[in-house]
Formats: C-alpha cells, sequence, structure tokens
C-alpha cells in the first residue's frame, strides 16, 4: 500500500471481533474515534475525541463509507471516454446509481459473475458530503464536501447495453469498490487537477487526469440537489476516462486471477483481486 503525503485520511475499520468504526490513519497506524463514518459525515469535521491507536496491519480497512445512503454516478463524464463510447459530449449530467449493498473495501474481491460474459473496469474519482442540503449553488458546493476517495465502476457491458437503463450492469454484487481512505478537501486544494490511473498485470490501461472532467464537483452537487436531498454519506462517482475494456480493439474484459489497481495523486491506490462468481475468496 502506497500512503500519500496528507496528515487527514478517515477510514472505516475492523478490529477482529469488534464491530467497524471511523478512525484516522497516521503513518502506519489508525486512531479510533468511536463513531462510525455516517456519524463523522453529518457533523462535517473530525470529532476532537480519540481512541485507541492501532498498527494499520492489524486491523482491516473497509469501504470509508461501508453503505452510503446514496451513490451517485456520472456517465460519459471524461471528453476521452464518450469518445471511445462513440457519444455526444453531455450537455446536461448523465446519472445513474448503484445499490449500496454492493459496496466493498480495498483487498476486498470483485466477483465476476456467472450471467456476464464481458465484466469491465472504470477508474473514477469519488467524493463524499459531509453536510446535506437541497438547491446548492455551485458557489457554496464544496461547503458540502468532506473530502475525496477512490471508486472502480465495475460494470457487465453486456447487461448496460441491453437496456437503454444503466442500472442493471452497473450494480452486480461487489460492483463498487472504494477506498482505502477519504482524504479531507483540505488537504486537496483543487480537486480538479488530480493524475487517474487502473493499472492490472503491470500494463496501464487507463491514464488521465480530473481537469478532463465535462461537469466538475461543484456543477454536479448543484445539479443533483436540485431534484433531491443530499445527505451525509452520499458518495458521487463522476465518472471514468479513456481506456476501458469495451473500447479497445479487441475488448479487454476482466478475468479471474486478476489485481486492479486504481491511482490518483494525492489520495493513494485501490487494489481488488478478481474471482470467478463460486470459487473461495
Amino acid at each position: 500500500m502506497r500512503y500519500p503525503e496528507t496528515s487527514m485520511r478517515l477510514v472505516t475499520f475492523q478490529q477482529p471481533g469488534s464491530v467497524p468504526e471511523a478512525g484516522i490513519v497516521e503513518g502506519n497506524r489508525v486512531q479510533g474515534l468511536g463513531v462510525d463514518m455516517l456519524t463523522v459525515c453529518a457533523a462535517g469535521r473530525v470529532p476532537d475525541a480519540r481512541g485507541p491507536s492501532f498498527d494499520l496491519a492489524s486491523v482491516k480497512l473497509l469501504a470509508p463509507v461501508p453503505r452510503p445512503p446514496k451513490i451517485i454516478c456520472v456517465g460519459l463524464n471524461y471528453r476521452d471516454h464518450a469518445a471511445e463510447s462513440r457519444s455526444e459530449i453531455p450537455k446536461v449530467p448523465t446519472i445513474f446509481s448503484k445499490f449500496s449493498n454492493v459496496v466493498i473495501g480495498p483487498g476486498d474481491p470483485i466477483v465476476l459473475p456467472k450471467a456476464s460474459r464481458k465484466p469491465d473496469y472504470e477508474a473514477e474519482f469519488a467524493f463524499v458530503i459531509g453536510r446535506g442540503g437541497r438547491h446548492i449553488p455551485a458557489a457554496k458546493a464544496l461547503d458540502h464536501v468532506l473530502g475525496y476517495t477512490i471508486a472502480n465502476d465495475v460494470s457487465a457491458r453486456d447487461f448496460q447495453t441491453a437496456t437503454t437503463q444503466w442500472l442493471m450492469g452497473k450494480t452486480f454484487d461487489t460492483f463498487a469498490p472504494m477506498g482505502p481512505w477519504i482524504v479531507t478537501k483540505d488537504e486537496i486544494p483543487d480537486p480538479h487537477a488530480l493524475d487517474i490511473s487502473l493499472e492490472i498485470g503491470g500494463e496501464t490501461l487507463q491514464s488521465s487526469n480530473t481537469r478532463e472532467m465535462v461537469f466538475r464537483v461543484p456543477e454536479l452537487i448543484e445539479f443533483v440537489s436540485t431534484a433531491v436531498t443530499l445527505e451525509p454519506g452520499d458518495v458521487f462517482i463522476t465518472g471514468t476516462p479513456a481506456g476501458v475494456g469495451f473500447g479497445r480493439k479487441p475488448p479487454r474484459w476482466l478475468k479471474p486471477g486478476e489485481e486492479v489497481i486504481v491511482r490518483i495523486s494525492g489520495i493513494g491506490e485501490l487494489r481488488n483481486p478478481t474471482v470467478a462468481e463460486g470459487t473461495n475468496s
């Protein structure tokens, strides 16, 4: 695991035999906060109270927000990905979702379903809502962001393209890896200047920068909050750059026994192995 040079990395972790709790990673240790991550999100800040400290290698890191109230995904939000999809650049954000029970954390296996022959990867920059609200103007949108994390929008392309609705192909079990932590927004001055990449087996398959996003964080918050109240712990997954499997010739689908690594500068890396459905993971 590579650790970015930042002093505020928020995680959800679990000690053997204990319930998950939020914590702060400092170097190779994690300090418990005695509350869950949704409580931290609702407060909009890190609690003053601190619990015991543990060796990071002795605990299991879960997804930073294990069950987000909402997972708000943005499609075709990188110009180069829209081009490889043979789609026009959207004039308004393309919004879809994943179910919250398909979220997995760093190191957890992505289960490749028996029903799909076209499982694909998507490196994504994500942000987590702290203070919620409705009708949030773009000028004040970042006041509602707790911080930033990494996601992989795993997709079953055969299911996704079978209809005009993407949800089914996006929300198989384990299709929402997230983590390993939330880097608080004060640690990243500009979320729209971050290198983003995805690697499998030593080969870099995606490489871009968040400056290529069509709709940026403030615009997305303003747009979505016109329709629905944002809640603490909601996760926005902001789209993927070019290089996904279905855009390659020939297509490059996920296979069992691989490790998918998503990296974003200033945040770190998210690693997940792949297994076939029905195998012991």
